[in-house]
């Protein structure tokens, strides 16, 4: 787990992390979502301990990264940006030197197999690194982060630069990690913490403006579910029945069987909404939640209006 509270960080007089809390929890996938400039590489740099923060506290499995650093450190595998390779290395020598480097107390040989496995490298074992492609290369610096079986995986746009192929077997590969590390990974591209995480912190201007589950994250910003229903009966019996139901806001006929109903966010309208439409005898024919997107989401927040 990864406890981060009251975090700023000031570069003289400019705020580029103010004041931001949260928690990313054990077996977590946490997409950090924000324009370029946000603050997020920064607070990955914080939590990583590569920067010191102004004031506020990052706690690694209970470990400050501040006052026990060693410990915290020892949780966490990194991977930055632009991964630190020796190019004139080969993949196997790299890896020996990540084990020797942190000090893994772990069957060197079998280890080092074993997340080659995992990322897919076993095939340019014995390669040098400068002669892979940008896409193993990836690869190797995501394998140094696993060096060791960290608990915590920070992995700063981990997809950059990386052909289709490449990132759909990188998310893929994410995923996996995911059911056995918590991950934290910065992104601004909006496709990848949708294919990817669990939950998304969403960050502008180095202030957090939602943090909710991926699916949950219209609702929060608008305060307002939607529906999309599929209902047979009259138009004015399906209209009376579904407005009548505690939460609901509108209920709006769009064509032949079609209506949509905005509810309030924080109460769950649709047992209500079958049993209304049951004993008026409409039978539903389809449900499934709406509301903005993703992007439409992304906008909103930071850019901070409706358009």
């Amino acid at each position: 787990m990864v406890e981060i509270k009251n975090l700023t960080k000031r570069y003289g007089n400019i705020l580029a992390v103010n004041d931001i809390s949260f928690t990313a929890n054990p077996g977590e996938i946490l997409g950090l979502l924000g324009p370029n400039g946000a603050g997020k590489s920064t607070t990955l740099n914080i939590i990583t301990g590569y920067l010191s923060s102004t004031s506020g506290s990052v706690t690694v499995e209970g470990f400050d990264i501040l006052s026990d650093p060693k410990r915290a450190k020892a949780k966490i595998g990194y991977l930055p940006e632009q991964p630190p390779l020796y190019p004139e290395m080969t993949v196997r020598k790299y890896l020996e030197f990540v084990f020797d480097l942190k000090k893994v107390r772990l069957p060197k040989r079998e280890h080092i197999e074993e997340v080659m496995t995992i990322v897919m490298l076993s095939d340019v074992a014995d390669r040098v690194i400068r002669n892979l492609s940008k896409g193993y290369r990836q690869r190797v610096g995501l394998a140094g982060a696993l060096i060791g079986n960290p608990p915590v995986l920070i992995l700063d746009e981990p997809t950059v630069g990386l052909d289709p192929k490449q990132i759909i077997e990188t998310r893929r590969l994410i995923k996996t990690l995911g059911k056995k590390h918590t991950v934290i990974f910065s992104s601004h591209v909006l496709s990848e913490v949708s294919a990817i995480c669990d939950r998304v912190v969403m960050i502008n201007k180095g202030t957090i403006v939602a943090d909710s589950p991926i699916d949950k994250l219209s609702e929060v910003i608008s305060g307002t579910g939607l529906l999309t229903l599929e209902v047979e009966g009259s138009p004015s019996a399906v209209r009376a029945a579904i407005g009548a139901v505690d939460g609901v806001r509108r209920v709006t006929h769009t064509s032949g069987v079609s209506y949509t109903v905005s509810y309030n966010s924080d109460i769950d309208v649709r047992r209500g909404i079958f049993k209304a439409l049951a004993k008026a005898d409409c039978p539903i024919l389809m449900m499934t939640a709406g509301g903005l997107t993703l992007e439409e989401s992304f906008l909103k927040l930071t850019q901070g209006g409706d358009d």
